[in-house]
């Protein structure tokens, strides 16, 4: 006799995750549901959705490390609960930080003695690393100028037209006037005689960049310092420098060792440097060094006891995890400087691999330098039927995620596409990618060319019955707007056709 069970009117007897009830019915997008869910189906919920987001290792618009060995993955697991700044509890998790911190002031020539500490902290990348820098510099300059009685409410910093927009951020949260050199065509970094001109006795520093994000290229930092060493005689005044070695702070030591950018420039007081980029560690770690303890403010040094000890913390944040500076620690002493040292020459041979390729094409124009970011910055040199924005849009569909953009000013009119190599960019794909290019262009050039000429027109026609012409901004989105649409159309005309 065959034994039978009713089933349950519920869903624990369910098996499938995809036959509950929970799966099939929509949970509400911006309120919290009003009843619990199982937690498979929670987990199978979210993993659908994230399936939609794009292949980290193919997105070649991030400087940011997308794969680590399973050996740090498992010890970013296992202190994915320690909270970093409680560090009487985890001591051993603040050592492992004050060792990253040595490691790298030694690594950036610090003037360091045999038995002194370096002054630094981890931070979660680095734009907290420049805001670190940067309120540094604001409070020396106005402790110098009440010293010396003079108006300490109108301080600025100089930089390139090319900095990332945390610098910007900056200037704007903490009230610094951002005075910014502008680019030109070939020339998309800050031009060093440019910058010392700029400087007036409210500067509170010049920043240098060693990786610009534009186009990898390193800003000639020793020039800088050599100028405002002029400047500083000349006038009296002691204008520093930081160096945002973002990108190229890990780069620099391994494959460019004589490059002189770092403390070996007297001017250079402070640098930061992201551990999540070429520091090969995942999302969420930054670095800032300062040159000594006199270049960092006593007064923004905050002393707290609550945790169980005096601890000194100069964050913007206070709670993080203590996952990726134990990350940070593991590459360091895993690889070395020769392991680095392997790691940035691979990835600069593929940058040229890459390079290489797209010259061969014919169609480009390489506008990043062979000396820099491993990364590959290229335009088209006849844009006038299609852009590089439609090259970007087409190689999505090979899951390749290739930012365009437009160059800051003066160098608006300028469009390029750019690659970043990194650690997980095998020769294999940089060879791959060049191929899904050569078939983008062949697909564009069966494609009828974009519609400028004609909104040209309509511009021209508008402009002359007393409308507002429209910008180039708004130009090139009707024009990609056009594109799309058509392109759309097109796939709709051949799925109907089969």
């Amino acid at each position: 006799m065959v034994l039978s069970k009713t089933a349950s009117q519920t869903d624990v007897s369910v098996h499938s995750t995809f036959a509950s009830r929970y799966v099939r019915n929509s949970l509400p997008r911006f309120k919290m549901p009003e009843e619990s869910i199982p937690k498979e189906a929670a987990y199978q919920i979210i993993n659908d959705e994230l399936m939609l987001d794009g292949n980290p290792r193919l997105n070649l618009a991030s400087f940011v490390t997308t794969w680590m060995e399973p050996e740090c993955d498992k010890l970013i697991m296992d202190a994915v609960n320690k909270n970093y700044v409680d560090m009487d509890e985890y001591p051993v998790t603040t050592e492992l930080q004050n060792r990253c911190v040595n490691m790298i002031a030694h690594l950036f020539n610090a003037p360091l003695g045999d038995s002194e500490t370096a002054v630094g902290v981890g931070t979660v990348g680095s734009s907290e690393a420049i805001m670190l820098a940067g309120l540094a510099f604001k409070r020396k300059w106005q402790n110098k100028r009440k010293a010396e009685g003079k108006p300490f409410d109108k301080p600025n910093i100089v930089t390139g037209a090319n900095v990332q927009v945390c610098w910007e951020k900056f200037a704007r949260y903490f009230e610094v006037e951002l005075k910014e050199v502008k680019l030109r065509e070939g020339y998309y970094v800050m031009d060093p005689a440019k910058a010392v001109e700029m400087v007036d006795e409210n500067t509170i520093c010049v920043a240098a960049i060693l990786g610009s994000t534009l186009n990898g290229e390193f800003e000639d930092v020793k020039l800088l310092n050599d100028l405002l060493v002029e400047k500083n005689k000349e006038t009296g005044w002691d204008t520093p420098i930081h160096a945002d070695a973002a990108s190229g702070g890990f780069i620099a030591p391994f494959l460019y060792p004589e490059l002189e950018w770092d403390f070996r420039l007297p001017l250079v007081k402070s640098i930061n440097v992201s551990g999540h980029k070429y520091g090969l560690v995942y999302a969420g770690i930054g670095w800032v060094i300062w040159r000594n303890k006199e270049d960092l403010p006593e007064e923004l040094i905050f002393h707290i006891n609550y945790l169980g000890a005096d601890q000194p913390t100069f964050t913007l944040n206070f709670s993080k995890g203590s996952s990726q500076v134990i990350a940070q620690y593991y590459q360091l002493i895993r690889l070395g400087y020769e392991g680095y040292r392997n790691v940035m020459e691979n990835c600069h041979e593929n940058a040229m691999v890459l390079k290489r390729g797209l010259e061969k094409t014919g169609r480009f124009s390489i506008v990043s330098k062979d000396e820099g970011a491993p990364l590959v910055a290229f335009s088209l040199k006849d844009n006038k039927r299609h852009d590089e924005f439609e090259i970007a849009e087409m190689l999505r569909r090979f899951g390749w995620i290739v930012p365009a953009y437009t160059m800051p000013a003066d160098a608006q009119h300028i469009t390029v596409l750019r690659v970043v190599i990194r650690e997980d960019f095998s020769r294999t794909l940089a060879e791959r990618l060049v191929m899904d290019i050569e078939k983008v262009l062949h697909e564009l050039d069966m494609l009828p060319a974009k519609v400028s000429a004609k909104l040209a027109m309509a511009e021209e026609e508008h402009g002359n019955n007393g409308t507002v012409k429209k910008t180039a901004i708004e130009t090139q989105r009707e024009i990609t707007a056009y594109w799309k649409k058509y392109v759309t159309e097109r796939k709709t005309n051949k799925n109907k056709i089969c």
